[in-house]
């Protein structure tokens, strides 16, 4: 039961992945660009590492890899804050439909 709960959470996981990606490359500006990465792939992060500590050998090794994801999550955090203010102050503005 484990392996199958472990192999559902990878795929989700690759799924999340998946949809951030094409969030990346279909999205218009930076910030909605940003926005697709932080949220679709640290969810993403969260579902393979949770699926990987299922599949870990000792509970320092599962322990280890779930704090990962907080980490990640801090970072994502910081660095999409630094991007989106660089962003701002270059004057990039956020897209609008043309028929607004």
């Amino acid at each position: 039961m484990i392996e199958w709960l472990s192999m559902l959470l990878l795929i989700v996981g690759g799924a999340f992945y998946f949809a951030g990606t094409i969030g990346l490359l279909r999205f218009p500006d930076v910030y909605s660009r940003l926005h697709a990465l932080a949220k679709a792939d640290n969810l993403g992060l969260g579902c393979v590492l949770a699926g990987l500590a299922l599949q870990a050998d000792t509970w320092l090794a599962a322990l280890k890899l779930l704090l990962i994801w907080p980490l990640a999550l801090a970072a994502s955090a910081g660095i999409g804050y630094a991007i989106a203010r660089r962003a701002d102050a270059l004057g990039i503005r956020p897209w609008r439909r043309e028929d607004e």
